[in-house]
């Protein structure tokens, strides 16, 4: 890909980004969303983080791929659950995932 190829890319991204997160607010006007909708938008961020979390730890490409990042990540799962920190928890995570690496 060339630099300006990579250039307009970016911008476009940036154009496009701008647009949808500007349709909330000029769609609605000023108003604020009924109650019911808040609910569904306080779980939107969880669901989609959650998402992005399982498509890296469980894809390798087109397949289901299980390895070191997946047991890393259930190293961690069981940590928050049992009461770690966030932090604590993705230090957990990368220090198991980077200790299995190391082994296998």
């Amino acid at each position: 890909m060339s630099t300006s190829a990579a250039i307009v890319l970016v911008l476009g991204a940036s154009v496009i980004t701008a647009v949808i997160k500007a349709a909330g607010p000029v769609a609605l006007g000023g108003r604020d969303l009924p109650e019911r909708f808040n609910g569904y938008i306080a779980l939107l961020a969880p669901a989609l983080f959650t998402a992005l979390i399982v498509t890296q730890v469980l894809a390798d490409g087109d397949e289901l791929g299980v390895g070191a990042d997946t047991a890393g990540l259930a190293v961690a799962g069981v940590a928050l659950w049992r009461g770690a920190s966030m932090v604590a928890g993705v230090l957990i995570a990368a220090v198991t995932t980077a200790l299995l690496r190391l082994v296998f």
